[in-house]
């Protein structure tokens, strides 16, 4: 009896682990490409999965032969920290454009057939007048659409035949590329439709069109209300830096209330991570860090000023938690920390002047882990923040016992 029970218990201890690290997968890479190690585990546990994700969060997990996909509907649509590295606005238009002309072309395209094409989809009179221009002239416009383009083959969108993007940038090559369609159906996530909202679009604001994309129905029921705030409160757990009380509605206040220690302990347990309960709120804490797209602590320039602004405005948050800090104040401390810490930094940032833009840019990681805000040009510090604040160790005598 004893090795047999052994056994079960390895086997069972085994598919826990590994449909941890399938779900952990989907949470950081929603659209998995065929012959990975984490797409054969999602393949496999996939019924497992699909009914977790359903019940805890109303995700929707597709699985086919060569791709798995998890349409994953945020929950908050008013973080303006999120979004692809790199792109700005320009290349969100170019993406768009490139989907749209991969939709509607061969099985097989060249990137300098594509860019043709792109520049027919761009003459619209329409995209001119919101001040979008591109032209294959432009070496900068020939760099966006290899970004774009590795985008696409990260996706599996687009497969790699022959050729080098850089060559293409440089005018001396081209590339080949196999399309994927099936791959490219999947990449839009809304429960709705562009279309759908369309025509009612240039009545709305940015923010009302997010709205209107995420949109899902909600049984007019008891049941049906609470199902959609228990999944409301789950994606933001699972999607969100920290979940902190004063963001949320009444309602979602209420039911965490009763709900948020048995809420936290279930999605902690599937998916790896730590719950941690505060007065101000709650957080699902991954230890080693591979959840999410921004590290701190980390290596680098940028990461050690980040997390020494982090202490000072963790200490600072000690004495008034309601204490707004300049822009021109964050600069000086880095200025100042530049002279003790300096010789760690590459050059640049050492340069007299570049303590602002060191200091801009550690503000917005700050803020993308949501551990603090821009209020009127200034920063807060959030709750979330004091687990940064360090002070001198001080030694403590045994008791006598």
């Amino acid at each position: 009896m004893g090795p047999e029970l052994g056994l079960t218990d390895v086997l069972a201890r085994q598919t826990e682990d590994e449909r941890e690290r399938a779900l952990r997968a989907l949470l950081m890479h929603p659209l998995l490409a065929g012959g990975s190690e984490e797409y054969a585990l999602v393949r496999r546990h996939v019924e497992y999965l699909r009914d977790w994700l359903a019940r805890e969060t109303g995700w929707r997990l597709h699985v086919e032969r060569g791709f798995a996909r998890l349409y994953k509907t945020p929950a908050n649509t008013g973080d303006a920290t999120r979004g692809l590295p790199d792109f700005d606005r320009e290349r969100y238009a170019l993406l768009c454009l490139a989907c749209f002309v991969l939709e509607r072309g061969e099985s097989q395209i060249t990137l300098r057939r594509l860019g043709e094409q792109l520049l027919d989809a761009a003459a619209d009179p329409e995209l001119g007048e919101r001040g979008f221009d591109f032209t294959l002239e432009s070496h900068h416009h020939r760099r966006a659409l290899v970004q774009v383009c590795r985008f696409l083959l990260g996706y599996g969108v687009l497969s790699r035949v022959v050729g080098d993007e850089e060559t293409y940038v440089n005018r001396t090559g081209d590339v080949l590329y196999d399309v994927n369609r099936r791959v490219l159906a999947t990449l839009p996530a809304s429960p709705r439709g562009a279309s759908l909202i369309s025509l009612t679009a240039e009545r709305l604001g940015l923010e009302h069109i997010l709205a209107a994309l995420v949109e899902e129905y909600v049984p007019e029921t008891t049941e049906g209300r609470r199902t959609a705030l228990r999944h409301r409160l789950s994606r933001r757990l699972l999607d969100d830096p920290v979940l902190y009380h004063d963001e949320l509605t009444e309602e979602e206040r209420q039911y965490l209330a009763s709900q948020r220690g048995p809420m936290a302990a279930r999605l902690a347990a599937a998916a790896g991570l730590v719950p941690e309960l505060r007065a101000e709120g709650l957080a699902l804490i991954d230890e080693g860090g591979e959840l999410s797209d921004r590290q701190l602590p980390a290596v680098g320039t940028l990461a050690h000023a980040t997390l020494l602004l982090a202490e000072h405005l963790a200490e600072a948050s000690r004495d008034d938690p309601q204490r707004l800090h300049s822009m021109h104040e964050l600069a000086a401390y880095l200025r100042t920390a530049a002279d003790r810490y300096g010789r760690y930094w590459r050059k640049e940032a050492r340069a007299p002047g570049a303590e602002a833009e060191l200091a801009a840019q550690a503000v917005e990681c700050l803020e993308a882990l949501n551990l603090v805000r821009k209020v009127q040009g200034s920063v807060w510090a959030r709750p979330a923040l004091m687990r940064y604040a360090v002070r001198e160790a001080r030694r403590r005598e045994a008791s006598a016992v």
